[in-house]
C-alpha cells in the first residue's frame, strides 16, 4: 500500500514540485519515495511506498516498463500477480532481461504493457489506484479499483492538473486556492461524508469506483470538464444475477466458501507479518475462521473492548478466537483513549468526515500496526449479502404503506412526527408516512437531519439515483454497495488504518465474490426477518451457532452523550456562531434540544462538528 501524487503542468518543473505534494502523505509509505519526471512533458509523479510484497529495491516507484513506454505510479495490491506472471510468461511476454524482482507492481506493468490497460483490469484482482503516463501519446490515465477500496482525488488548480491519494497532497500546490463546494456540504451535513464525483473543493473530484479517466494533450489544454469511463459496472453485475440465481442452497454454500478461501489465500500473501481484524461479527468471524481453517499455522487476530459493556464486543470475539485457535489480541480502550483520537480526524480524514465509528476503526489499526503491516477485515459482507437492518426493514414499511391512501397516512405520521421526546428512529418512522415511493422511504435511512431540513445555507443535497430494475430490497443493497460503501464503510477504514502505515485488505469485495453473491437470490440473503441467511449457514459450519447468533451491534460509541458531557465545552466552542455555512441560530437550537433530551441530534451535529473542527484546522495551517 503506498500514496501517490502527480501534477502535470505547462510551467517549470522539478522535483521540488513534486515532492511537496507526497511529503504530506508520507503515513501512506514510510519506507521509500519515488520521483520521476518529464520536464518537456510536464509530468511529475510521486511515490511513497509502504513496502507490502518484494520489500526489495526492485519494488521502487514511479517504474518504468521494460519498453520504456509505461511508467507507472501504484498503489494498491493485485492478488492473482501469480496467475498474470504465468499468462505473460505463456504468451511468451518475458522481459529480455529478465524480472527485476518479484513484486506485484512489476507484473501488473508488464501486463499492460503485452496486453492493454482494459484488458489487465479485466484479468486482475486486487484494490488500487494509479496513475499510467504514457511516454509516447502523453496521455494519463486514472484508474481505480471496483468498489473504490483506494482513494484518488484529482482535479485542477489554477492551470495545473493534479492528483493523489488524499486532498493534503493536492493542497500543498502553492496555488491551491480552491473554494468550497455547496453542494458537497450540503450532502456531506445529510449524509456525514462527502460522495464521489465530489469533494468538499470545487474543481476537485473523487474518481469513482470501477472507472478510467484518459487526459489527453488536447483535454490538458482545453481544461474543461473531464469525464470518467466505466470499466467494469456493478449494475450490470447485479442484473445479470438476477437473470441467473443460484437455486441451490447446498451449492450456493459450497462456492461462497470456496471463493472466500480463494479471495482469502490470495489477500494473505506478503512478505510482512499479516493479520486480521475479529469483533465477533458475523463478516469478520467468517473471514477468520476460513484463514484460519485453511492456514497451516495460527493466524493473529486483533480487536479492541471498551470499559461500557453496552459497546463491548471484546468477550464475542475472545470467544470466538479461542475456539478457532489463533494468536488471539485484544485491547481495551479508555474512554479518555478514544475522546484523544478526536482532535486528530480532521487531519487524518483530510475532508469532512463523521462517521463516529471512525475512531474505535482507528484505534484497532493502531494495536494492530504494533504486529503487523496488513490485515483482513469483514467489510463488505454487509451490502452484498443484505446484512443491514435497513434492507428488511425499507421493504417491508413501503410494502405496509403503499397499502393506505397517502393523504391518510400522511395525515396520521406529521402530529406523531412532532412529538418531544421520540427517538431519532421513531421520529423518522412516522415522518414517512407520507411517502411517495420506495426511494423516498430508503433515502431517510441515509439522511441524519430528516424529517427536519438540513441547517445548511443554500445547496440542498439532491436525492441520490438508484438506477437499477430489481426488487426492492436489491436496489437498497445496490445503493449501499455503490454508494455507502465506497463513500463511508472503505473511506473510513482506509484513512484510519493508513494514518498508522496499516494497510487492510478486504476478501469480501474480490470481484469474484461480489459476482457469486449477485447470483444468491433474495431468500437466500433475507429470510424471516435478519439479512445475511446464506453466510450465517456457511459460518454456522465453521463456528458453534450460539457464539454468533446476537444482535449487530456495530462499532459504535456513546458520542451523544458525550457531547452532553465531557465533550461539551469542545463542541460548543466549535458550533457555528456566524452564517457562513450553517444557520448558526438553527444550530443552536438543535443543540439545546439534543442537551435537554428532547431530540437525539448525535448524527446531524456530529457531522457539524466535523466540519468546524476541519475548517478550524485549515485556519490554523494558515497562520
Amino acid at each position: 500500500m503506498c500514496g501517490i501524487a502527480g501534477i502535470l503542468t505547462t510551467d517549470r518543473l522539478d522535483e521540488q514540485s513534486v515532492a511537496r505534494m507526497i511529503g504530506p502523505i508520507a503515513h501512506r509509505g514510510p519506507d521509500d519515495q519515488g520521483i520521476w519526471i518529464d520536464a518537456d512533458a510536464g509530468v511529475g509523479l510521486g511515490h511513497r511506498r509502504l513496502s507490502i510484497v518484494d520489500l526489495s529495491p526492485a519494488g521502487h516507484q514511479p517504474m518504468i516498463s521494460h519498453n520504456g513506454r509505461w511508467v507507472l505510479n501504484f498503489n494498491g495490491e493485485i492478488y492473482n500477480h501469480p496467475e498474470l506472471k504465468a499468462a505473460l510468461e505463456q504468451d511468451g511476454a518475458v522481459p529480455e532481461d529478465g524480472w527485476r524482482g518479484h513484486s506485484d507492481t512489476e507484473l501488473f506493468l508488464e501486463a499492460i504493457a503485452t496486453w492493454g490497460l482494459e484488458e489487465t483490469l479485466e484479468r486482475s484482482a486486487g484494490m488500487f489506484a494509479f496513475a499510467l503516463w504514457d511516454r509516447k501519446m502523453r496521455t494519463l490515465s486514472l484508474v481505480r479499483d471496483r468498489f473504490g477500496e483506494k482513494p484518488l482525488y484529482y482535479g485542477w488548480v489554477g492551470k495545473d492538473f493534479l492528483f493523489g491519494s488524499e486532498l493534503k497532497a493536492l493542497r500543498a500546490h502553492p496555488g491551491f486556492d480552491n473554494a468550497i463546494d455547496r453542494q458537497a456540504l450540503s450532502l456531506f451535513a445529510s449524509r456525514t461524508n462527502v460522495p464521489a464525483p465530489l469533494s468538499i473543493y470545487e474543481r476537485i473530484f473523487k474518481l469513482p469506483p470501477a472507472c478510467i479517466l484518459t487526459l489527453t494533450p488536447e483535454a490538458f489544454r482545453k481544461r474543461g470538464p473531464l469525464l470518467p469511463k466505466p470499466y467494469w459496472s456493478y449494475r450490470d453485475v447485479v442484473e445479470r444475477g438476477l437473470a441467473r440465481p443460484i437455486a441451490d442452497e447446498e451449492e450456493a454454500l459450497e462456492q461462497l466458501e470456496l471463493l472466500l478461501a480463494q479471495a482469502i489465500a490470495g489477500q494473505s500473501m506478503a512478505d510482512v507479518p499479516v493479520g486480521a481484524f475479529l469483533s465477533g461479527g458475523i463478516d469478520s468471524t467468517t473471514v477468520c475462521a476460513i484463514y484460519q481453517k485453511y492456514s497451516g499455522v495460527p493466524i493473529r487476530t486483533f480487536s479492541i473492548g471498551f470499559d461500557d459493556a453496552g459497546f463491548d464486543e471484546a468477550p464475542f470475539a475472545k470467544r470466538v478466537a479461542e475456539y478457532l485457535g489463533t494468536v488471539h489480541n485484544e485491547h481495551y480502550v479508555t474512554v479518555r483513549e478514544a475522546r484523544e483520537v478526536i482532535p486528530l480526524l480532521p487531519a487524518m480524514y483530510d475532508e469532512p468526515f463523521a462517521d463516529s465509528s471512525q475512531i474505535p476503526t482507528h484505534l484497532v489499526s493502531r494495536y494492530a500496526r504494533e504486529q503487523v503491516t496488513v490485515a483482513l477485515t469483514g467489510d463488505g459482507g454487509d451490502e452484498l449479502f443484505g446484512g443491514y437492518r435497513r434492507h428488511v426493514q425499507a421493504p417491508w414499511l413501503w410494502q405496509r404503506l403503499k397499502k393506505v391512501p397517502r393523504p391518510l397516512r400522511a395525515m396520521a405520521g406529521r402530529p406523531l412526527a412532532a412529538m418531544p421526546h421520540l427517538g431519532s428512529k421513531l421520529r423518522k418512522g412516522f415522518a414517512l408516512a407520507g411517502a411517495r415511493s420506495f426511494d423516498e422511504v430508503s433515502e431517510v435511512f441515509y439522511d441524519m437531519w430528516y424529517p427536519e431540513p438540513s441547517p445548511m445555507i443554500a445547496g440542498d443535497p439532491v436525492m441520490s439515483a438508484n438506477d437499477i430494475d430489481a426488487p426492492d430490497a436489491v436496489r437498497i443493497m445496490y445503493r449501499d454497495a455503490v454508494d455507502y460503501l465506497p463513500n463511508d464503510i472503505l473511506t473510513k477504514v482506509d484513512r484510519a488504518s493508513m494514518a498508522v502505515s496499516l494497510e487492510t485488505r478486504v476478501p469480501f469485495l474480490d470481484h469474484r465474490v461480489a459476482e457469486f453473491a449477485a447470483r444468491v437470490p433474495l431468500d437466500l440473503k433475507v429470510r424471516s426477518g435478519s439479512g445475511k441467511h446464506l453466510v450465517r449457514e456457511l459460518l454456522y459450519g465453521l463456528v458453534p451457532r450460539d457464539m454468533i447468533d446476537r444482535g449487530k451491534a456495530g462499532f459504535a460509541l456513546p458520542v451523544g452523550a458525550w457531547l452532553k458531557g465531557s465533550l461539551r465545552s469542545w463542541a460548543e466552542d466549535l458550533l457555528p456562531r456566524t452564517n457562513d455555512y450553517f444557520d448558526a441560530q438553527i444550530v443552536r437550537r438543535r443543540w439545546q434540544d439534543h442537551l435537554s433530551g428532547r431530540r437525539d441530534y448525535t448524527e446531524g451535529l456530529w457531522a457539524i462538528l466535523m466540519f468546524q473542527a476541519w475548517l478550524q484546522g485549515l485556519a490554523d495551517n494558515r497562520k
